[in-house]
């Protein structure tokens, strides 16, 4: 039997310290949120004076790529062209910045940014990504 593939804490700080990198970069204050497979929560960073409003849709965002296996751009793009059905699907977060993690094609985990415009979260997150 194969081993099902994880997200270590070590990954988190790996994923959440690219995603920081890209951030500060950009001299955007944010929350990162990193969650393992079941959507529960791993990792959180939040800079001292970033707006406590982002910690739970940082959190809530990356539930939601976890829980519908997708980016939560999926959701906003189907709700700006009009399929509003999004907006009463339990759990979605229709604003850009939550991605699924995946290892070798296996879903592991989840990451939400939340703090700046949501296609700005989006590119915070896929650095985040592309340290994975």
């Amino acid at each position: 039997m194969a081993a099902k593939p994880i997200l270590t804490l070590d990954d988190a700080k790996r994923v959440a310290a690219a995603a920081e990198a890209e951030a500060f970069k950009n001299e955007w204050k944010v929350v990162i949120a990193v969650v393992d497979d079941g959507g529960h929560l791993l990792y959180l960073q939040r800079g001292h004076d970033t707006q406590f409003g982002s910690v739970e849709t940082a959190i809530a965002k990356a539930h939601a790529a976890v829980a519908f296996q997708r980016p939560t751009k999926a959701s906003e793009d189907a709700v700006l062209s009009g399929r509003l059905i999004h907006l009463a699907l339990p759990g979605v977060i229709p604003a850009e910045g939550g991605v699924p993690l995946l290892r070798d094609d296996v879903l592991i985990g989840g990451l939400g940014i939340s703090g700046v415009r949501s296609f700005q979260d989006g590119q915070i997150a896929q650095a985040g990504v592309n340290a994975l």
